[in-house]
């Protein structure tokens, strides 16, 4: 690991301190002010008697003030910091659009769902957790429906593969793993950073395995199968289905939380905050502030799973490819590429490792290969014959990186 690597890390876990802080006073502090009672009195004039309508006038004008609040660090961290340490090529334009559009998504969805659950809270206050679980599950196969169609898309430009050869390449690969529905896409994040990444993400329909065009770039067409046979294992091991379910069980103990301390919270500072009812919409930064204490403490476990799902695809990639040492590369170079720490600490992976470590990773890469002693593999039922123009067949045709 390199200085500036170490450097990155260092200051990296203060920062993330730092952000996970400011992000919980915010909400705390607009709160213990008066300041959501301020807002709601203002938005109930502004509505008059409108219910939906004062609820949507209190959620602008809090989403505006939170954005503007958490601006400064914001910048820090996804624009200074990052040029800082030679990650960003992305203009202060840029940075502002796409900060003004994440406020403005944010915006739509709180207009579109936040007020559900404050009907839900005033129709049953005690049982309000429970009605509010019950409709997790449709909120969140809805948000993976529409977020690669309608979201991401607002922040980069999503096309097909510029490499036709490799694009064909990719998809015999997915072939052979089963997957026959699938699109491959390249997104312009070059013009935003010089790290790379790649992903799987939505359900049905709205299914795609996107690259990064600086993964594209930086990894050599071997190390790309790699990195995209460990996406295919996410999908053919249902890992993205498996995530949703998890979140969904998880939310009743969240918002049972969030109830039972909000309720007492209530009764014991209602005349400083001027309401007595979680119903009121002037109650929403104590809940949000209250679910993401939550959330923080029960990350920890979806973290663990998450490295699980990490590893897996890991071994999967491994048993499609049969090519240790383009898999030990690939994660060499993405270490290298985004100021990685190889080895983080425990108190690092505890909180923050949604990954298992790049040196473990590389580790792994260069030990598995039960191939060779004609030892079982363990998602060999995945994989169907090898159909002509397979992966394999990349390197003959001598075709070379971008």
């Amino acid at each position: 690991m390199t200085d500036l690597a170490r450097q990155y890390y260092q200051t990296g876990n203060i920062v993330w301190v730092t952000g996970v802080v400011f992000r919980l006073m915010i909400p705390a502090a607009i709160l213990w002010t008066g300041l959501s009672t301020r807002i709601y009195d203002m938005s109930h004039k502004l509505a008059r008697t409108g219910w939906y309508f004062t609820i949507l006038f209190y959620l602008s004008l809090y989403t505006i003030f939170t954005h503007l609040a958490f601006m400064p660090l914001a910048f820090y961290l996804g624009f200074m910091r990052q040029h800082a340490y030679g990650l960003s090529n992305q203009t202060v334009i840029v940075w502002l659009r796409n900060y003004g559009l994440e406020m403005i998504v944010t915006l739509i969805l709180y207009a579109l769902f936040v007020w559900i659950p404050y009907l839900i809270i005033h129709k049953s206050p005690h049982r309000w957790w429970i009605y509010t679980s019950l409709l997790a599950a449709p909120f969140m196969f809805f948000i993976m429906l529409i977020q690669p169609i309608f979201i991401a898309p607002l922040f980069n430009n999503f096309g097909p593969m510029k490499d036709e050869q490799m694009e064909t390449a990719i998809l015999n690969l997915a072939a052979q793993c089963g997957i026959n529905d699938s699109r491959v896409f390249e997104v312009d994040k070059s013009r935003d950073t010089k790290a790379v990444n790649a992903y799987v993400t939505g359900l049905g329909q709205t299914k795609r395995i996107v690259l990064w065009d600086t993964l594209i770039e930086k990894l050599k067409h071997k190390e790309l199968l790699f990195v995209m046979g460990h996406e295919m294992g996410h999908y053919v091991l249902g890992h993205v289905i498996r995530s949703i379910l998890l979140i969904i069980l998880s939310i009743p103990l969240l918002l049972y939380g969030t109830h039972y301390m909000a309720h007492v919270m209530i009764a014991r500072f209602h005349q400083r905050w001027r309401f007595k009812r979680l119903d009121n919409i002037a109650s929403f930064p104590l809940l949000h502030m209250l679910l993401s204490i939550c959330l923080f403490v029960g990350s920890p476990l979806g973290l663990m799973v998450s490295r699980y799902h990490e590893r897996e695809a890991d071994r999967f990639a491994l048993e499609l490819t049969q090519d240790n040492p383009s898999a030990a590369t690939a994660f060499v170079k993405l270490q290298s590429t985004n100021l990685g720490n190889p080895r983080p600490g425990k108190m690092y992976t505890f909180w923050r490792g949604s990954h298992p470590s790049l040196g473990d990773r590389i580790d792994f890469c260069n030990t598995y290969r039960p191939w060779e002693s004609d030892l079982p593999l363990r998602y060999t039922r995945y994989f169907r014959k090898q159909i002509p123009g397979n992966y394999e067949d990349v390197d003959k045709r001598n075709i070379q990186p971008k």
